[in-house]
């Protein structure tokens, strides 16, 4: 069977794939630990889930409108303005099935074949194949680990084009766990300034902070951008609700309208019991993800202690969200059962088939020489984790 020539270029997403192996592997009765996972390891609160159940009780299980429900909008746009300082109108705001369909959804709206999008490396695994599905190609800006993986506005001026159509932002980021402060957000609305691409902030991290810094995105550091400026975000992260697949856009009222149109020929709304839950999680207490951020934050310690005692393992502390993304560089050319190590690939592999540890390796979100290891898991199973890589890296030569 002859399928679409645009999926020759489109890879599986790497989390996906390692998760499902490693899944695959503990149901056939091996001891897996696995650091993959890119969701806290909470329950969903009580009253969020009451929310969900009081749905289904009380039949509220039809269709919604496609942007979502008026009460869910009206929700999304009391959080942006209070927590963000950002305002929006409810028919700006377009609710989809997770952050990951609102960034589709985005795409699918904003891109002709060669439109390009700015992506700065290392990047969650799937914005240049999302970019790629929407017949876009990816520009990939690099960041270096000793800068802070913090973007050169050089490299962002050098990248521009007249085909460039976006900026894409992530911070936190996925997997370095990077925190854009506003001199460096200024920065880069400086060099776009007297263009006309769009900017896109991925929020979805935005309450996952080590820093003593609040949060800001870059329509809040440079408000003449506002106009220009879509922001990502969801209860994903924040309400331990992935499964749930609620996230949502925020923008400039026609591209919003684009969007709702390829949603409504796609998936139409997202799931109406959901709608209900996720109105509860944002007009809710933010007691539990207090709580949460605390446990991140200890289990971040545990971490990276850790991980820089392995010999030739380095692990820069996150600023943000739930993954450490520690260099493993120097083990590559050494030997492992008399084979020299070729890359990132190779070594989360071996580590899986031999150690039964599932990491994700760095090289599908363009950071060859790193490994991402998820602290959304418990302090055991981190414990565990560190210790069967440890015995991986004395068994080199």
């Amino acid at each position: 069977m002859k399928l679409a020539t645009r999926l020759q270029t489109i890879k599986p997403s790497a989390t996906l794939a390692q998760s499902a192996r490693a899944k695959a592997m503990a149901a056939a009765g091996v001891d897996v630990v696995s650091l993959v996972a890119g969701e806290p390891d909470f329950e969903t609160p009580e009253f969020i889930k009451d929310a969900g159940i009081a749905a289904i009780r009380g039949g509220f299980t039809k269709y919604t409108l496609t942007a979502g429900t008026p009460e869910l909008r009206a929700a999304i746009c009391e959080k942006l303005e209070t927590e963000n300082g950002l305002k929006y109108r409810p028919e700006q705001v377009l609710a989809s099935t997770g952050a990951k369909h609102s960034v589709y959804n985005l795409f699918q709206a904003l891109l002709d074949p060669g439109d390009e999008v700015i992506i700065f490396a290392p990047y969650w695994v799937s914005y240049p194949d999302i970019v790629r599905m929407a017949e876009g190609t990816p520009i990939i800006v690099e960041t270096r680990e000793e800068d802070g993986f913090m973007p050169d506005p050089g490299a962002v001026k050098r990248a521009l084009s007249p085909r460039t159509r976006a900026v894409l932002i992530n911070s936190p980021g996925n997997p370095s766990g990077a925190v854009l402060p506003a001199a460096a957000l200024r920065a880069i609305a400086e060099v776009v300034r007297n263009s006309d691409c769009l900017l896109v902030t991925d929020d979805i991290y935005e309450k996952l902070l080590y820093v003593p810094e609040p949060f800001v995105n870059i329509a809040n550091v440079a408000p003449d951008l506002f106009e220009r400026t879509v922001v990502i975000n969801g209860v994903s992260k924040a309400f331990s609700m992935t499964g749930w697949r609620l996230g949502y856009a925020a923008g400039p009222q026609a591209l919003i309208n684009a969007m709702v149109l390829v949603q409504d020929q796609s998936t139409s709304n997202t799931s109406s019991i959901t709608q209900k839950a996720a109105t509860a999680a944002l007009k809710g207490p933010k007691s539990a993800l207090t709580q949460m951020l605390a446990e991140f934050r200890a289990r971040r310690g545990i971490c990276i202690s850790e991980l820089n005692s392995i010999e030739g393992v380095h692990c820069r502390p996150p600023d943000g969200a739930f993954y450490a993304f520690p260099r493993v560089h120097e083990l590559v050319g050494r030997k492992y059962k008399g084979r020299a190590l070729t890359g990132s690939m190779q070594i989360a592999d071996i580590l899986l088939q031999d150690f039964h540890l599932a990491v994700v390796p760095g090289l599908p979100f363009g950071a060859e020489g790193f490994l991402r290891m998820s602290f959304a898991a418990s302090r055991q199973a981190i414990e565990e984790g560190i210790k069967r890589l440890r015995k991986f890296v004395a068994a080199l030569s």
